[in-house]
């Protein structure tokens, strides 16, 4: 072995350029990796409007809004779920207790209306953190806890309705309909979209300053002023196309805008970080200082609030609680909606914002069939159909990700 003074510096190859990124691949980038949910969405609603003209009209858009938001909202609190890595299969009993509990306390026993409310996102939220808790104390698996969830919660609701000798009970409190049935004024849409669109280029614009400031070279520059422009785009045909018929759905308004804020948080904050940070290595998590446990915790109460919430918003549009509010598809619908949007079934990869698109998409396919006058099997079939596309992607997307990993 020659002496150290004598051994010549071993070459190195010059690091390759990156590879010339494609048109629909930099699309795809700008637009925030929605591009494939945005890609189905236009295809889905291509297809419908050609079978049917009034599928795109404002007063069809305005219903398909109002079918989703009750649905979606429970979807939301199933992203932040799979985003760590676990499952929630109580969803729709936890809807259909809440709304129950909700219908005893306004039709029986005249609560306030906005006291019912608070004590039935409480009693969601209860719920949630009692299954998190049951799971991270005991080490059972989140599946088969919230599987127990899902059966003796529905067990509950039924009680707490036939207590009152019915399948049924009727919520006729104005201030509940209200969230259904009432629109924003058109001149506070467009004021409501002018502030929203106003925000997303200050955001932008702040963001890039900051970068700039920090020495950073912003190579994709145009990719975020795309992404900009398309949502800003958005915002503004939404509300025109809206404000066609009767404005904005104050539910719609409820569902995006929660949508919207939890989207900031779970990027813009460490809460956020470590739900991505537990969803992606939960042991790694815990080696860095992330209180694990503490957070599954919070997650499963989250989402069992937001169950509620969209128990609520369900009761609001029937004007009434039964047997089967939270059943039939709910739990399947809210879970596909997840996974069609771009949430990974193995936690860590996706955004909140799947929770509106992967709704949209499933409520679009489902409004649509109604619309060309299919029956329920016909729709049960397609539903199928799409979550089986969806997650195989996301099976294919992971094993080539981990390909591409022993690779290098």
């Amino acid at each position: 072995m020659a002496p150290l003074n004598q051994m010549q510096p071993r070459a190195f190859p010059a690091e390759a350029a990156p590879p010339e990124r494609s048109v629909l691949v930099q699309f795809g980038i700008a637009t925030g990796g929605m591009l494939p949910i945005v890609v189905a969405l236009v295809i889905v609603w291509g297809f419908f409007q050609t079978l049917n003209t009034h599928f795109l009209s404002a007063r069809n858009l305005t219903n398909l809004l109002l079918q989703i938001s009750s649905t979606g909202i429970i979807t939301t609190g199933v992203v932040l779920v799979l985003l760590i890595g676990e499952i929630d299969l109580s969803i729709g009993s936890v809807a259909g207790v809440s709304a129950a509990i909700l219908a005893l306390l306004v039709s029986t026993y005249a609560v306030p209306w906005w006291v019912a409310v608070i004590l039935m996102i409480a009693v969601g939220g209860g719920i949630g953190t009692l299954q998190g808790t049951w799971l991270v104390m005991f080490g059972v698996p989140s599946f088969i806890v919230t599987l127990g969830g899902l059966l003796g919660w529905y067990g509950l609701q039924l009680y707490l309705i036939q207590t009152q000798h019915v399948d049924t009970i009727i919520v006729d409190d104005a201030h509940i309909v209200a969230i259904a049935t009432t629109f924003l004024p058109k001149t506070v849409g467009w004021a409501v979209a002018g502030i929203i669109s106003l925000g997303v280029v200050v955001t932008r614009l702040a963001s890039f300053r900051r970068r700039q400031a920090a020495g950073f070279i912003d190579e994709r520059a145009g990719e975020a002023v795309v992404r900009t422009v398309a949502i800003v785009a958005a915002v503004v045909g939404g509300t025109a196309v809206l404000n066609q018929w009767r404005g904005i759905p104050v539910a719609a308004f409820i569902f995006i805008g929660l949508v919207a804020g939890l989207s900031w948080i779970v990027q813009r904050t460490p809460f956020g970080r470590y739900i991505y940070a537990i969803g992606g290595n939960p042991n790694g998590a815990h080696r860095a200082g992330i209180n694990v446990r503490a957070l599954r915790i919070v997650v499963f109460a989250l989402s069992g609030a937001l169950a509620a919430l969209g128990g609520l918003m369900a009761v609001a549009r029937l004007a009434a609680a039964d047997t089967g509010t939270g059943g039939g598809t709910v739990l399947l619908e809210a879970i596909a909606s997840a996974v069609i949007g771009g949430i990974s079934l193995f936690g860590g990869r996706g955004s909140v914002w799947a929770a509106f698109f992967g709704s949209l998409v499933i409520g679009s396919v489902s409004n649509g069939l109604d619309l060309t006058g299919n029956e329920a099997t016909v729709k049960y079939m397609v539903e199928g159909l799409i979550l089986l596309i969806a997650v195989t992607a996301d099976v294919v997307s992971r094993r080539g990700q981990l390909w591409a990993v022993t690779k290098t």
